[in-house]
């Protein structure tokens, strides 16, 4: 016998945020799990073998809403796959809790259990090592922490840098010195701090040197003091570089450094500084290492399709090898 369950959501209001524009979530809520929905006037009922996890699904849109948050349809997705694996007791954090707010006042928040536990790692450790694959919002979230550390006055100074490692391009052909050379390597640095000062007041911070956006050669020989250090791409910095950005690290400051070791532009033969990093450092206190994987990915559905896609060939080259 079927399950069937209700869910009260106490007034129409609520019900129709929860519903959706023409009810598009609970439509994806009933084809996502194979159920029967029928709404009576605030009461949405769900009949089927998965009436339970659909119940939960729909209890935490209407926390959701009920604190004032939005719903979206790749948050919906991600929340539904989190009941259906038996957690959705951490639906409410995933869809309810700010990171920071943009210029505009927009909220910035986690979409994923990880994302969260990434967000909470860099508030809990002075240097923290964001590791995963493209469009889990390793960097854009660091930058959101940094812009709010600053505004709150923890840090005096953001500093974002990256190596200066070619993707399948030649720097060495473009013009200007070393700076220009990297800058387009450095936009979406340049524009998430856009987004989160707004225009004018990023120009401001930049001129009086308050933000500082540059090539990891550039950290050689400084101590950085009170300031929130994001080192982006770090699988192209070699060892070297990264012990040598490692111990910059000065009083008042905190470290962030993403990367995605399976896109590593390093010359054949040298070993990616995060790789190994992420390896002799783990345990030690203060430093943690957050691993975020395809279920993390925020961007177009798609984006986690290609990753796993990517991921399934290089795991079959190296069982072809080891072979």
């Amino acid at each position: 016998m079927e399950k069937s369950i209700t869910v009260d959501t106490g007034s129409l209001q609520k019900l129709s945020a929860v519903l959706g524009v023409f009810d598009e979530n609970l439509t994806l809520i009933a084809r996502e799990l194979g159920l029967l929905t029928h709404v009576d006037g605030t009461v949405i009922k769900l009949e089927g073998e998965t009436a339970e996890v659909g119940a939960q699904v729909i209890e935490s849109l209407l926390a959701t809403v009920e604190a004032g948050g939005n719903i979206d349809k790749s948050s919906l997705l991600y929340c539904i796959s989190l009941a259906e694996e038996g957690h959705a007791s951490d639906i409410a954090s995933v869809m309810q809790g700010v990171v920071a707010f943009s210029a505009k006042g927009k909220p910035v928040k986690c979409k994923t259990v990880g994302q969260k536990n990434y967000i909470d790692a860099i508030k809990n450790n002075t240097v923290t090592f964001g590791v995963g694959p493209a469009g889990t919002g390793k960097t854009y979230l660091a930058v959101c922490l940094a812009v709010s550390a600053y505004k709150g006055k923890q840090v005096e100074k953001i500093i974002l840098t990256r190596p200066a490692v070619e993707a399948g391009e030649k720097l060495g052909f473009l013009p200007g010195d070393l700076q220009t050379k990297v800058d387009p390597y450095l936009r979406p640095l340049y524009d998430a701090l856009q987004e989160m000062f707004g225009l004018e007041t990023y120009q401001k911070l930049m001129e009086k040197g308050a933000i500082e956006v540059a090539p990891l050669a550039y950290m050689r020989g400084r101590t950085l003091n009170n300031a929130f250090v994001i080192l982006d791409e770090a699988q192209n910095a070699t060892r070297e570089q990264m012990k040598m950005f490692l111990t910059r690290l000065g009083e008042g400051s905190k470290v962030v450094v993403t990367g995605d070791l399976t896109q590593t532009d390093l010359p054949a033969g040298k070993t990616s500084g995060l790789k190994q990093a992420v390896s002799i450092l783990k345990g030690i206190e203060e430093i943690a290492v957050i691993r975020l994987t395809d279920k993390d990915v925020v961007r177009h559905p798609l984006v986690a399709k290609i990753v796993r896609a990517y991921e399934a060939q290089e795991n079959k080259r190296k069982k072809e090898e080891r072979a």
